[in-house]
């Protein structure tokens, strides 16, 4: 591969939208010698760039000083923002965040970037890399590009099922027409360009990810250049079961059942035909089922999993569910102390969860205590499925908790993983308490 030939060079003249003529203005020389293509002052994509300094945030409070990747970490250049619509992690890359070249380890920046990822690989996610803010000062050499590229074997290119670019400019689409011979067609198909955050709205919640304010405002920019129109409200529907509060959902069932239609249809159908699923919770489905099957629920239509064969999809309604309620399952007044647990002394830690979960409104305890029992059976099950209660938390963590005013972070998320790990692990222990 390193002697291949590839299109390199970029000459100046960016304004075009014409890829072919692009690679007309291409020439060939060997990859190891390949460099940025030249930027073009004058091109209204990069003027936007320039105009943008590195973003400088506080270190995560969680972040410990001598962590081997505090210098990295620090910055958030890289986040995970929970689950897409489609029950797939999202990993968010911020490129305004990163600082002059000389002042980032690249190399490290390419371990923490893969640390961050093989928590994740093994289970169907998504990337969303915000382009706006790469500039001539803290982009990386092409070289490194090249190397991650070939870093990122087939272990983290399998289940990579988006990589989303926010805000491309014409540049950054040439740079995917340099990497077209080693891209295969497969993972090209998986690269969408969103040109503004109201069409990635279609496919993950906005106001849960990381989004750096810089890139908002450039956002709020080109929209409105752009006359982009705001999406419709819709109006809730008779027989809503997403989006909807417990409470509300009981109120309005016919028999007043204090499990959701939808948490209980998925739940039993996994337990006939999911348990011994190996990656069950950890693969997405088939998009256009996960629209269907919502439809019928918020129009009152029953659902069969059957028809659909395909036991992933009840596993993606029941975390689509837990992520689209109003408030999280463990709620919002709970969030600073599930933060913060894993300063609870071990042999306090049972206790200390205990007590937290009495002070949940009745119909949060009941549905945890139901899903929780159902977790249990599924870990049970682990030396077929692989969710251990540790694998099972890393699914289920960011469904049970989330931050009211603010996306939330990689550096919150562990510990929330954390703390529903150890829901699963001390669950008898718990609820024999209360």
């Amino acid at each position: 591969m390193a002697t291949a030939d590839l299109l390199v060079d970029l000459q100046d003249d960016l304004a075009t939208d014409d890829a072919s003529n692009t690679l007309g203005k291409l020439k060939l020389s060997p990859l190891d010698e390949k460099t940025w293509p030249a930027e073009n002052d004058n091109d209204e994509d990069l003027k936007s760039d320039k105009e943008c300094s590195p973003e400088i945030v506080e270190p995560p409070p969680n972040l410990k000083w001598d962590d081997p990747f505090y210098d990295i970490a620090r910055r958030q250049i890289v986040e995970v923002a929970g689950d897409d619509n489609f029950g797939r992690k999202v990993i968010v890359f911020s490129a305004c965040r990163m600082p002059p070249s000389h002042q980032l380890d690249h190399t490290k920046l390419l371990q923490y970037l893969k640390i961050t990822l093989d928590k994740y690989v093994e289970s169907d996610y998504s990337v969303v890399y915000f382009h706006y803010g790469l500039t001539g000062q803290n982009k990386p050499s092409f070289g490194w590009l090249l190397e991650a590229y070939r870093e990122f074997d087939r272990k983290y290119k399998k289940n990579i099922k988006a990589l989303y670019i926010v805000h491309p400019t014409k540049f950054i689409k040439a740079i995917l027409v340099l990497f077209k011979p080693i891209i295969s067609m497969k993972f090209g198909r998986k690269v969408l360009y969103m040109n503004h955050l109201g069409e990635l709205e279609q496919f993950l919640k906005c106001d849960r990810m990381v989004i750096p304010p810089c890139v908002k405002r450039y956002d709020d920019t080109i929209s409105a250049s752009q006359k982009c129109v705001p999406p419709v409200q819709t109006k809730q529907l008779p027989h809503q079961q997403f989006g909807i509060g417990l409470q509300a959902l009981r109120k309005k069932d016919p028999g007043n059942r204090t499990i959701p239609r939808v948490l209980e249809e998925t739940v039993n159908y996994i337990k006939q035909h999911g348990l011994n699923k190996e990656g069950i919770f950890r693969r997405s489905a088939n998009v256009c089922f996960v629209r269907e099957v919502l439809d019928k629920y918020n129009n009152g239509v029953p659902v069969d999993y059957a028809v659909y064969g395909d036991v992933h999809l009840a596993a993606v309604m029941l975390k689509t569910f837990l992520r689209e309620l109003p408030e999280p399952l463990l709620t919002y007044e709970l969030y600073e102390q599930v933060v913060s647990f894993g300063g609870v002394p071990k042999n306090k830690q049972a206790e200390t969860m205990a007590e937290m979960i009495q002070t949940l409104p009745a119909d949060n305890y009941t549905v945890l205590q139901y899903l929780l029992i159902f977790l249990h059976m599924v870990a049970d099950n682990s030396e077929l499925n692989k969710m251990t209660p540790s694998n099972l938390a890393l699914v289920f963590g960011p469904t049970l908790m989330w931050a009211k005013d603010a996306a939330i972070s990689l550096s919150a998320i562990n510990p929330i993983n954390y703390f529903a790990q150890s829901l699963l692990l001390n669950y008898n222990e718990i609820f024999c308490q209360m």
